[in-house]
């Protein structure tokens, strides 16, 4: 009967949300190897159905009192991961500068030490509507980068590589808002 209980908290409909956004992963990278309008659009329609069930696991977990430890886990590795790994091949791919890249993936691995630094000493650091919106701007910028070809008049790779440099401001931003934070928790002392 335990097990079965077990079972049923490690794929409840968040979790395997969850799951499915991790499997989306190498479908994403698998259309952006091949060049041409067909694959970039369906890298950008996987990588926008992944980057929905963010939203949905959330919501489902909320709703229906199913948060588990593994999804609180999961969940921000699971977009930090699709985020990272789809621009990583954008990179390879020549429509993306690796330096931007490099500042973004610095920035989350930066901020999840934090918090795991902050949670080992049992402190929460939630994710402020600044992070959010980061997300939400690499989320776009990403889609249009995947699509990269022009579709209905609209030069995707512009829109995206636009959205990009809006989303970079925004991960340096709260990037330096989460430090600031962690400073002042773990120095509340200090005058910097």
């Amino acid at each position: 009967m335990e097990s079965r209980t077990r079972q049923s908290v490690l794929f409840n409909l968040p979790n395997s949300l969850t799951l499915f956004r991790l499997l989306c992963i190498p479908l994403v990278v698998l259309c952006l190897a091949f060049e041409g309008a067909g694959p970039s659009f369906l890298a950008a329609l996987f990588f926008g159905a992944a980057f929905t069930t963010d939203f949905l696991d959330g919501f489902f977990a909320r709703k229906y009192g199913s948060v588990t430890v593994l999804g609180k886990f999961l969940d921000p590795l699971a977009d930090k991961i699709l985020v990272s790994v789809t621009l990583i091949m954008l990179v390879s791919m020549g429509r993306v500068p690796a330096w931007i890249v490099m500042l973004i993936i610095a920035r989350e691995i930066a901020i999840t030490g934090l918090r795991s630094i902050a949670m080992s000493e049992g402190i929460v650091i939630q994710a402020s509507s600044l992070g959010k919106y980061k997300t939400g701007f690499q989320a776009a910028s990403v889609i249009g980068l995947c699509l990269h070809y022009e579709y209905l008049a609209v030069d995707f790779h512009g829109v995206g590589a636009a959205l990009l440099w809006i989303a970079l401001a925004l991960t340096l931003w709260s990037g330096w808002a989460y430090f600031k934070g962690f400073h002042k928790l773990f120095f509340p002392g200090s005058n910097r």
